[in-house]
């Protein structure tokens, strides 16, 4: 017999955080069914060139605070 989904969130909030987080990512999991076969080797090689280019000194590094400033700049005002 199937429960409610209603019933099973009850449920669910019922457990300890580290349970809910662990349901939570194995269902976020489950919806992710189209696998892109070549995006984890893609982001391994856009975090070495970026790497690269921090040791090689091409970038500039920003500090948190200002890296911070600038995005709440950019979050639009309601």
């Amino acid at each position: 017999m199937r429960k409610d989904p209603a019933e099973l969130l009850k449920d669910a909030l019922l457990l300890p955080p580290e349970g809910r987080a662990a349901l939570a990512d194995s269902l976020l999991e489950s919806l992710d069914q189209e696998v892109d076969e070549g995006a984890e080797q893609a982001w391994l090689d856009e975090i070495q060139k970026r790497l690269r280019e921090i040791d090689a000194g091409a970038v500039a590094m920003v500090p948190w605070e200002e890296a911070e400033r600038r995005l709440w700049a950019k979050v639009p005002s309601k």
